[in-house]
C-alpha cells in the first residue's frame, strides 16, 4: 500500500466506521483530505453552502443511528458550519465535523483566516479536538463516533491542520468496541410499578429517545396492557402509531390545546424517552405538582418542574417489558382520554373539505397526509407552518415526520430532505418549509438535482416572517419588521432544471402534490398559506375547556 499520509489514515478510519457520504464544500486546507477521498468508497457530495453540509450529516445521523459527516475548510467555511452543528448536538442527532485548518507552524501569529476552531465549537459540540500528532488520528475518529453515536447522540468536531494532513503515519483504524444494552435496576422497575399501578388517571409522555432507542414498539405494547393514553413530542412523533385509540397525538405548542388538558387531570406523567429540551416541562408542569416517572437511558435533568419520584435509567424497551410485568393496571379505565380524543380528531378533520383560498394552514398539512403514506418521510423546516405540521401532521411510524426542536434551526428542510432520499431512495420524501427558511438553502436544491434526489419541497407562501408575525400579534396586538417580497418560486425552480408548480385554488393541492411526488428531478411547489388562521387559533385557545 505504500506510507500513509495522515488524510489517507483519516480516510481509512472513516471507512472503518461504515460511512457511506462526507457532505461538504472543498476548501485549500482540506486538500489532502479531498485527494484521499477519490481513492475511497466514500462519496463525497459537494454541497453549495457549509450549513447545507452539516444539516444533511444531522438528518442522516437522525434517521440511520450512524453519525452524518460534513467538511468544511478553515475560518468561513467553519464558521458557516456551525448553526448545523449545533442543531444536531442539540436535537440529540450523531454528526461527526471535520474542518481545515492552517499549519500548526503559523497557529502562534496573525495568520489569513484562522481562528482556534477547537474552542469555537466547544459550546456546540460533545467533544472535539484537534489532531497535532500524526500517529493519533485512529484513537481521535474512534472516540469521535463512540461519543458522537452513545446516548445521548450529538456532533463531534476535529481539527486538520493542513501540515499534519500532509504528514506520513504509520497507523491503521481501531477495531470498533461492541456496546452491550444497560439494563434498569430491579428495585427502580418495582418502584415505578408501584406508582404507576396507584395512579389513577396516568399521562405517558413520548419523547424523542425512546425512537433513538428502538423503543416504540414496546412502548405501543406497554401503552395497551396498562391503558394508558399518551402524548409524544414533535420529535417523537410515531412513538406510537397516531391510529391507536389511547394515543392523544403531538404535544408542544406554546399555547393551551385541547392536549393540555390531558396534563391538567394528570395525577402521573409517565416521561418516556423524554428530552428536556424538546418542550420545558415548566410549560407543562408549571407549580412542578405533577408526580413523575422518567423512563430513559440517561438520567433526568436537573429542572425544578421536573423532579422524578424514581427513575428508570436502561434500556427503554426492556424497562417498558418489566415495568408491565409487575404492574396491575391492567383493564382500568382512563376517565378522559376518549372524550378528549374525539375533540382532538373533530378538530383534525373540519379543514378536510375546507376550500378556502389562499388555503388554510391546517387544510395543507391534513392534504399532505393523504398523499404520503405510512413509510413515507416528510422534514419541516422552522416557522409557523412548524406548529401547524406539529399539532396536525400524525405519524405511524418513527421517524417518518422529522422536526427540529432542540435547536430549531431555520433552513434545515431542504438539506435534510436530500439526506432523507439518501437513505430511503425508495421513499417518498416532502420538504416542508416557509418562504423565509426556503430562501436560507435553496441553493441545495441544486444539489438534490446533481446527486439524483427527487424530493418535493412544498412552500408555505405568506411573503414573511409567520411565526414571528404569530407572537407579535399575541403579545401587542400588531406586527413590525416581518414582511418581504419572494422571487418567483416556479421559474426559480425550472431555471435550476426542476419542475415547479403554483397553486392556485385549494383543489389543485392534492394533484399537484402527487404529480410532483412522481418526478425524477426535484420538484418546488409554490403554495399560499392563510396565517390568519394563526391569531384565530391563539383566540380559541385561551377560551378552551377541558372535556369532563
Amino acid at each position: 500500500m505504500g506510507e500513509l499520509n495522515t488524510a489517507e489514515l483519516l480516510i481509512q478510519c472513516l471507512e472503518n466506521e461504515g460511512v457511506e457520504y462526507i457532505f461538504g464544500v472543498p476548501g485549500e486546507e482540506n486538500l489532502h483530505i479531498l485527494q484521499a477521498l477519490k481513492h475511497s468508497s466514500i462519496q463525497f457530495i459537494t454541497t453549495r453552502h457549509e450549513q447545507g453540509a452539516a444539516f444533511m450529516a444531522d438528518v442522516y445521523g437522525r434517521l440511520t443511528g450512524k453519525a452524518g459527516v460534513c467538511l468544511s475548510t478553515l475560518g468561513p467555511g467553519a464558521t458557516n458550519l456551525m448553526t448545523g452543528v449545533a442543531d444536531a448536538n442539540l436535537d440529540g442527532a450523531p454528526v461527526v465535523a471535520i474542518t481545515g485548518q492552517v499549519g500548526t507552524d503559523r497557529m502562534h501569529i496573525e495568520s489569513h483566516q484562522y481562528l482556534d476552531l477547537v474552542a469555537m465549537f466547544n459550546p456546540v459540540t460533545k467533544w472535539n479536538t484537534q489532531i497535532v500528532r500524526p500517529s493519533n488520528t485512529a484513537e481521535i475518529i474512534r472516540k469521535a463516533f463512540k461519543l458522537a453515536q452513545q446516548e445521548k447522540p450529538g456532533a463531534v468536531h476535529i481539527d486538520l491542520p493542513e501540515n499534519i494532513a500532509a504528514m506520513p503515519v504509520d497507523g491503521q483504524p481501531l477495531q470498533k468496541d461492541q456496546r452491550e444494552p444497560i439494563y434498569a435496576s430491579y428495585r427502580s422497575l418495582t418502584k415505578a410499578a408501584e406508582v404507576i399501578s396507584k395512579a389513577k388517571n396516568p399521562l405517558i409522555l413520548a419523547g424523542n429517545g425512546a425512537i433513538r432507542a428502538h423503543a416504540s414498539e414496546a412502548l405501543t405494547e406497554f401503552t395497551t396492557r396498562m391503558n394508558i393514553p399518551v402524548v409524544n413530542t414533535f420529535m417523537g412523533k410515531g412513538a406510537i402509531p397516531y391510529t391507536h385509540p389511547l394515543s392523544l397525538w403531538t404535544f408542544g405548542l406554546q399555547q393551551r390545546d385541547h392536549v393540555t388538558c390531558a396534563f391538567e387531570k394528570a395525577d402521573l406523567v409517565i416521561a418516556v424517552g423524554y428530552d428536556l429540551v424538546e418542550y420545558s416541562p415548566k410549560r407543562w408542569n408549571p407549580e412542578g405538582n405533577i408526580p413523575i416517572v422518567h423512563i430513559g437511558t440517561n438520567p433526568a435533568e436537573i429542572d425544578s418542574s421536573y423532579i422524578p419520584l424514581v427513575e428508570v435509567i436502561g434500556d427503554i424497551a426492556d424497562s417498558l417489558h418489566e415495568i408491565s410485568k409487575r404492574g396491575d393496571r391492567h383493564g382500568k379505565p382512563t376517565p378522559t382520554s376518549a372524550n378528549l380524543k374525539a375533540e382532538i380528531r373533530q378538530d383534525y378533520e373540519q379543514y378536510a373539505e375546507d376550500a378556502g383560498f389562499p388555503i388554510k394552514p391546517q387544510k395543507i398539512v391534513y392534504d399532505l397526509r393523504q398523499v404520503m403514506g405510512p413509510e413515507d418521510i416528510v422534514i419541516s423546516d422552522v416557522g409557523a407552518h412548524k406548529m401547524w405540521m406539529a399539532r396536525h401532521y400524525h405519524c405511524d411510524r418513527p421517524n417518518t415526520c422529522l422536526i427540529s426542536n432542540g435547536f430549531a434551526a431555520m433552513g434545515i428542510a431542504i438539506p435534510g430532505g436530500l439526506a432523507a432520499k439518501l437513505v430511503y431512495p425508495d421513499r417518498k420524501v416532502v420538504a416542508v418549509t416557509g418562504d423565509g427558511g426556503f430562501m436560507m438553502n435553496s441553493q441545495e436544491l441544486e444539489t438534490a438535482l446533481r446527486v439524483g434526489t427527487p424530493f418535493v419541497t412544498l412552500i408555505f407562501n405568506d411573503n414573511g416572517y409567520g411565526l414571528i408575525e404569530w407572537k407579535q400579534l399575541n403579545q401587542f396586538g400588531e406586527s413590525a419588521f416581518i414582511k418581504f417580497s419572494n422571487p418567483d418560486f416556479v421559474k426559480l425552480a425550472e431555471s435550476m432544471g426542476l419542475k415547479g408548480y403554483r397553486v392556485e385554488s385549494a383543489a389543485e393541492l392534492v394533484p399537484i402534490l402527487k404529480e410532483a411526488l412522481a418526478q425524477d428531478v426535484p420538484s418546488v411547489i409554490d403554495c399560499p398559506v392563510d396565517y390568519h388562521e394563526n391569531i384565530l387559533f391563539s383566540q380559541k385557545s385561551g377560551g378552551l375547556t377541558c372535556p369532563i
